[in-house]
């Protein structure tokens, strides 16, 4: 039994502060947080089904060297993180820019970072390129980040001036993995969950105003996925993949409701997806996919397999995590096939395969409304339907140059990219006369 360390004043309120409503006011098209507001890269907004001569209008293009962190929008600003040579140093930053024009608004440095130079990962056209993993949180008024070093930081938005931090290694006896940390800060409600500290302290949860401990617990060795909070059974849940496999908890509270072991073997870096109450979830590096099925007695929570895949094929997300829709996952199943690996329609329910196709390698999708919007790791920009019968493509072009292995973001009918090399801001709006 893992022993929760809760301080009193948190107990007392915890029952309201989830409920409480944001005093912050977002537009609904705000992207702000990784995989969109709702941590399931799912967003309501309509994308264009065709793309005229030449691809999609670019508002702006910038150099944006080095990292897989994708952008964060809210208040007419966007956030991500790059690597930097800094004071001869190579470091980790948070970068801001106006959504308008692309201009730097400010840089605030979030640590040193030593990155792989070896270069061996990627196309034949795209290899080298490194840099921090991990995607900020807005709320329009603050940027929460989680460096590769595992400190976390909370920043004022328009001037990126430091209101609090953790240093997960040096306050939680933190333990960082190799790549380091990729998980994003996830927000929910008035609380920031992450991953990393150390035994009896490995999932923490704090205020995000002012950074206080709302609760900290289990012995958990933490992965490169992002947590995912959803609602199972009525109860509102955070899951995190941790090396054990999946831990569902109390948001408010930390106390375990549900785990599923699944194995771990050198990196776990797609997060979990849940459809009602069945939950999937894979990993490369001969790992695989698995998904159960949640219940419930009284106060007992079960989590029971439904199917376990085991290897690289049919069913592996090696960092990139599909998009869910009427029961179906769409997303880039494979591990290291660079510029070549497919995307595929998967039933949730069974696993069962009904479409690949080839030629997209380790990018990643979201879903606009029953689109597909997918990014390839070359830079390729397709929408096809959410259709689980066949592959329906209506739309592709070349958008970036470099490697692309981040998350593209939705916001006000603009979608934000990155490579290693440079960052983008297409103009997507559906037309009045597309369907």
């Amino acid at each position: 039994m893992n022993t929760l360390k809760i301080r009193g004043w948190a107990a007392a309120c915890v029952a309201t502060v989830l409920t409480v409503a944001s005093t912050e006011r977002l537009s609904a098209a705000d992207w702000t947080e990784y995989r969109g507001p709702d941590n399931n890269g799912v967003t309501r907004e309509k994308v264009m089904t065709s793309f005229p001569a030449g691809g999609p209008k670019v508002r702006w293009k910038v150099p944006s060297a080095n990292g897989f962190s994708s952008f964060v929008v809210a208040g007419g600003r966007c956030y991500t993180q790059e690597l930097r040579s800094l004071e001869n140093t190579e470091q980790e930053v948070v970068v801001a820019r106006n959504t308008d024009t692309g201009a730097e608004l400010w840089v605030s440095s979030l640590g040193t970072m030593k990155v792989n130079t070896g270069g061996e990962s990627g196309t034949d056209k795209n290899r080298g390129g490194d840099g921090p993993r991990s995607t900020p949180a807005t709320d329009g008024s603050h940027v929460w980040t989680f460096s590769a070093q595992l400190v976390l930081r909370c920043q004022d938005a328009k001037t990126g001036k430091e209101i609090w931090k953790h240093d997960l290694v040096k306050e939680f006896a933190g333990r960082n993995i190799n790549w380091m940390n990729a998980q994003s800060p996830v927000i929910e409600g008035d609380l920031v969950f992450v991953a990393g500290g150390g035994p009896g302290q490995s999932l923490l949860a704090f205020k995000k105003n002012d950074g206080s401990v709302v609760w900290k617990a289990f012995d958990d060795a933490m992965t490169h996925a992002t947590c995912v909070p959803a609602t199972i059974l009525g109860k509102r849940q955070i899951i995190f993949f941790v090396q054990k496999g999946l831990v569902a908890v109390d948001p408010t509270t930390g106390h375990e409701l549900w785990r599923y072991p699944f194995p771990y073997n050198v990196s776990t870096a797609a997060s979990p997806v849940v459809d009602g109450d069945v939950v999937y979830c894979s990993a490369g590096y001969k790992v695989g996919a698995g998904a159960v099925r949640i219940t419930k007695e009284g106060d007992a929570w079960k989590a029971t397999e439904i199917y376990r895949f085991v290897g690289d094929k049919p069913l592996a997300n090696h960092w990139s995590t599909p998009v869910l829709f009427q029961g179906h996952l769409y997303g880039m199943f494979q591990f290291k096939e660079y510029g070549s690996g497919p995307v595929k329609c998967v039933e949730i329910a069974t696993g069962k395969v009904k479409w690949e196709k080839p030629g997209f390698g380790p990018g990643h999708v979201i879903l606009a409304g029953d689109k597909v919007v997918a990014l390839s790791d070359g830079g390729e920009l397709v929408v096809f339907a959410a259709d689980p019968n066949q592959y329906n493509e209506l739309a592709r072009a070349q958008v970036l140059d470099g490697k692309c292995w981040t998350t593209p973001s939705l916001s006000g009918g603009r979608l934000y990219v990155r490579s290693t090399k440079e960052a983008a801001c297409l103009d997507v709006a559906r037309q009045r006369a597309q369907r």
